[in-house]
């Protein structure tokens, strides 16, 4: 049942994906800022998708935390899930994404189009370069910049590894930054075709505020993401139906945020 219930889940996150892409496309036409309902609402479909086919809701944690204008959001990257469902609570959001998703035909238009934020890996010192440039415009603009400082997926409870770029980029923009952490790798794992049903569970933790030294704000951003994101792993063993996932964790309970947040169940 649970492969069955993927498969029809991948198939439809995919097909689904398409056909909006497709249908909606004469927004194209349109000024960035009058097409862009189009993808909160390609997130909001995901969404329903996830929980009434794959079984996975969503429990929201600290949305007061999430400031007013322009700021950076620094997400713990442990699965597809987090690129896609948390679009629709920020108004004007920009992924700082890999240059070659710009070559997916369709896909890569839309990036293009609602200006995410492409890096050019292969050229390190051009690239962070080109990046500042274009996140200082989007701050300028009050958009909210969507980086993942790890860089790549990590499984949930791997030993993190978060690049240094983030804090470069940090001191150059001289604005807040959310740090979120989540559980998601748990039920949708990186490389996997299963969808586990369950609770991902995400916590929008207090703001790091501009100014701090750039070691300071890279130990304080990854201390807080990696201690919240373990506590969420933890929690997720006393679920009802705990993901199969957990089978293969060892048992975290030493590092445990600390303090409580609001709650919002989608």
């Amino acid at each position: 049942m649970l492969f069955l219930r993927s498969t029809l889940f991948q198939i439809l996150f995919y097909g689904v994906t398409l056909v909006m892409m497709i249908l909606l496309s004469p927004v194209m036409l349109l000024p960035r800022r009058w097409g862009w309902w189009v993808v909160p609402l390609w997130s909001r479909m995901l969404l329903a998708l996830m929980r009434y086919v794959a079984g996975l809701k969503v429990e929201l944690r600290g949305l007061e935390n999430i400031p007013q204008g322009g700021c950076m959001v620094a997400l713990k990257h442990q699965s597809a899930w987090e690129t896609v469902t948390l679009i629709p609570h920020f108004p004007d959001p920009t992924f700082i994404l890999k240059r070659e998703l710009r070559w997916i035909p369709i896909f890569g238009w839309y990036t293009a189009k609602f200006r995410q934020i492409p890096i050019n890996r292969g050229k390190r010192s051009e690239a962070l370069a080109a990046m500042v440039e274009s996140a200082k415009q989007a701050i300028c603009e009050g958009r909210q910049i969507m980086i993942f400082p790890e860089g790549t997926r990590r499984p949930a409870g791997a030993e993190p590894k978060y690049k240094f770029g983030i804090a470069h980029l940090y001191k150059e923009l001289q604005c807040p930054v959310l740090p979120v952490a989540h559980n998601a790798g748990l039920y949708w794992p990186r490389s996997s075709w299963l969808v586990y049903p369950g609770t991902v569970i995400v916590e929008f933790l207090p703001i790091l505020p501009p100014g701090l030294a750039m070691d300071e704000f890279h130990t304080q951003m990854v201390e807080r993401i990696e201690t919240a994101s373990n506590r969420l792993i933890d929690e997720a063993r006393h679920a009802p139906h705990p993901s199969p996932v957990l089978s293969r964790l060892p048992e975290n309970s030493s590092r445990r945020g600390s303090g409580s947040a609001q709650a919002t169940v989608t």
